[in-house]
Parts: structure tokens; sequence; C-alpha cells
């Protein structure tokens, strides 16, 4: 027998920004060169049972040392859907990169879903090289190894089903164990691409982000998240400022702030 997939909610939650130059955004630069700022997101994947958070952003300590605006904490922005962090009981790293895998205490109930290659990639010999250590904090990888010996990590190699109409997939490129995320929604097949895609433009116009660890894997990892995709409007990117504006807020006063991704987009998608 045939267990129906659920359909899922999906809550784009913006918890800081960065002013960046659009050179800074694609290997080679861009020659418009104008401004191209990065916001910070988390997701929370609301079921009728569940709910499960993709990524966990960082705190305003992080953010002075990194540079970054908080503009709401993450805990803020789970509390107006009705989320209290210390709740949480599913958490989804799709990478271990600061902006991704930060806020360590402050999900304590938490199980942890990441891929088997992530966790070798951050504990193994890449660290050993500045270029690609740099978007890394010790503090983050040393909790997850805490939550390994605390049985409260869980570990896929590829492709997972994590619930009925939640499944992970490994990518690749931006790290070893990138992983993407496809929710089944009213919609259809929503993919958090998080960093498989920091852009709509990296992904439509197949230009990787600078920040890699495999460009050929980044490359491929276009093509996986076309497939897993419904459409074009179907493709979530990790750091577009562009999505909150694509879709319909969560409600008027976090206008600019959540985004309801499983609803219908009120700005297409032009590739």
């Amino acid at each position: 027998m045939t267990i129906p997939e659920s359909q899922y909610k999906i809550f784009a939650i913006k918890y800081a920004s960065h002013e960046r130059r659009s050179g800074d955004n694609f290997i080679g630069g861009d020659s418009h060169d104008i401004s191209m700022p990065l916001d910070y997101f988390v997701w929370a994947v609301v079921g009728e049972s569940n709910t499960y958070l993709v990524d966990t952003g960082f705190d305003a300590e992080m953010a002075a040392r990194r540079g970054r605006q908080i503009t709401h904490p993450v805990e803020e922005g789970l509390r107006q859907i009705g989320i209290e962090a210390g709740d949480v009981e599913h958490v989804i790293i799709t990478h271990m990169h600061y902006d991704h895998a930060g806020n360590p205490e402050l999900f304590p109930r938490a199980r942890y879903y990441l891929q088997d290659r992530e966790m070798a990639y951050c504990t193994g010999r890449c660290m050993c090289h500045r270029a690609l250590n740099h978007p890394f904090e010790v503090a983050d990888v040393k909790a997850m190894v805490g939550r390994v010996f605390e049985g409260r990590a869980q570990f896929h190699d590829g492709d997972s089903v994590i619930a009925p109409g939640l499944s992970v997939h490994r990518v690749g490129g931006h790290t070893d164990g990138l992983q993407v995320v496809r929710v089944n929604t009213q919609r259809g097949g929503v993919v958090l691409a998080s960093d498989a895609s920091h852009f709509y433009a990296n992904i439509q116009q197949g230009r990787p982000y600078p920040i890699v660890h495999n460009v050929g894997d980044m490359l491929e990892g276009f093509a996986i998240v076309d497939r897993l995709a419904d459409s074009a409007d179907h493709i979530i990117p990790g750091h577009d400022p562009d999505v909150l504006e694509r879709f319909p807020p969560h409600s008027e006063p976090t206008r600019g702030w959540i985004a309801r991704l499983d609803l219908d987009p009120v700005q297409a998608n032009h590739e």
C-alpha cells in the first residue's frame, strides 16, 4: 500500500543581512558591479504532527564577529509563527557553515539531521586549509560532535526520506556534504536549495558562487535541484532577498521578514 505524502507549510524567516557587490557573488566576478546583498534565512517546515527547522542561523555575537547585521533573532522569528525554539525537536542542517549551523544552545531538545560527508568534511583534512575552513566555526563543529555522543544526531548518505513528503538530497559543491530539502506542499514539490544556489541568478545563469569546495559538484547540483523541484518557481535559493518579494508574507507585520513558500508566488520567477 502506498502511503500518501504529507503536505507542509514552509516559512522563510530572515534573521540577518550583509551588504555585498554583485562581483562577490559569482566566480569570475560580475561586470555589472551593482549592490547584491545577502539575506540570511532559516526555514520552518510545519506539518500536522511535526515541525522541522531547516538550519539554525547565528546569533548577535557571531554577527558582530563576522560583520553581519541581525535584523531579527532566529528565536524571535520562530515565535512570530507560533514556535518556541526550546520546543523544536527536529533540525535539518543543510551544511555546517557558521550561518547555517550556529546558535548551538538554542534547540536543546532537537535531533539534528545531516549528511555523513558533511561531518567528515568539517572534521577532516580539508579544514587544514584556510580557504576552506573560514566559513566554519569551531564551536559549531564541537557542538555537533557533542550531539553525536548525546545520541542527538542522525546521519544520511545521499538521498533520504525524513518523513512522508519530506526528504534530503546530497548535492555537495559548496561544501562536500551540502544537502537540499524537498518539501511536499499544497502547490507541489518545493526545494529549499540552501547554498546549492545562493541567488536565483546562480542557478538560472549557471554561474557558481565563489565559496566552493568542488565547482563541478556545484554545477551538477544545479541540475539536481532543477530535477527535484516541480518548476523554477519551486526552487528557493539560500540567500536571495528577492524570496521575500516573490512570496506572500506570513502576515502584514512580518512583510519583508517572513514569507510563506508553500503558497503561490506573487511575482513570477523569470529565468
